[in-house]
């Protein structure tokens, strides 16, 4: 008896399924990992799930893989199949069918932080539960300028209003990380430290020194490690029903 598997593509190596991936597992997903290249057809797994990267979701020119991945995206969202875009999964997500993905007016959205669920979070599957204003951890450039024709608008923050969002009955897309332990936030810190202080005139090392992430992936885990467990049930009804 197959087991309910999820296709997880991971980008790049640093933002890869992290946390998420383990919890998809202890709630009793197979994960198929993959790159953004040579990807299968979605049809044939429980779920789809769309990790993020440093590029941004208009950058085909340089990666000229991510047309794939929103092919992909389009096709598990026309077949029903359970899907998640995190971050840049999110925003390609977004634009595959049919929203608008831009670098951010108000600049990045860096560190620890707050999202608010809108009223229309309350009755959705994977949202419903989520407290009003979770704890997130946010490192994006872009941002979704405008969602899908229909889509439903789940959380937002003060600075980017579109933080999470569905699109039909069973696919998602969320602005913010939710996978990433202490160390992944500090290397993506020592990654962009120069970039940021360059830019942005932010010095994101001293940010770092003030950020407790012990405390803050603590939080994280409390909301979100349920929201997987959601996620994959939703994979499991799926393979059951395929039987």
């Amino acid at each position: 008896m197959r087991l309910p598997t999820a296709l997880v593509v991971e980008p790049t190596d640093s933002t890869g399924a992290g946390r998420l991936g383990d919890w998809l597992r202890d709630a009793g997903l197979l994960l198929d990992l993959r790159p953004g290249t040579d990807l299968p057809d979605p049809e044939s797994y429980s779920a789809v799930v769309v990790m993020g990267g440093a590029m941004g979701a208009y950058d085909d020119d340089a990666h000229p893989w991510l047309p794939g991945v929103r092919d992909l995206l389009r096709a598990a969202v026309g077949a029903g199949v359970p899907t998640l875009g995190v971050c840049l999964g999110g925003q390609l997500l977004a634009g595959a069918l049919g929203g608008q993905v831009r670098p951010g007016d108000e600049g990045p959205e860096i560190g620890p932080g707050l999202v608010a669920k809108r009223d229309t979070a309350a009755a959705d599957p994977l949202f419903g539960p989520v407290p009003f204003t979770p704890d997130v951890l946010q490192w994006h450039y872009d941002s979704v300028t405008e969602l899908p024709a229909g889509a439903t608008l789940l959380a937002s923050s003060t600075r980017y209003p579109h933080q999470a969002f569905r699109v039909g009955e069973a696919a998602w897309g969320i602005q913010f990380h939710i996978e990433t332990a202490p160390e992944t936030v500090r290397r993506w810190a020592a990654a962009d430290a120069d970039l940021l202080a360059r830019e942005y005139d932010w010095d994101v090392l001293a940010a770092l020194g003030r950020w407790d992430l012990e405390r803050v992936h603590a939080d994280l885990e409390d909301v979100w490690r349920p929201f997987a467990q959601r996620f994959a049930e939703l994979a499991r009804v799926r393979e059951y029903a395929r039987r």
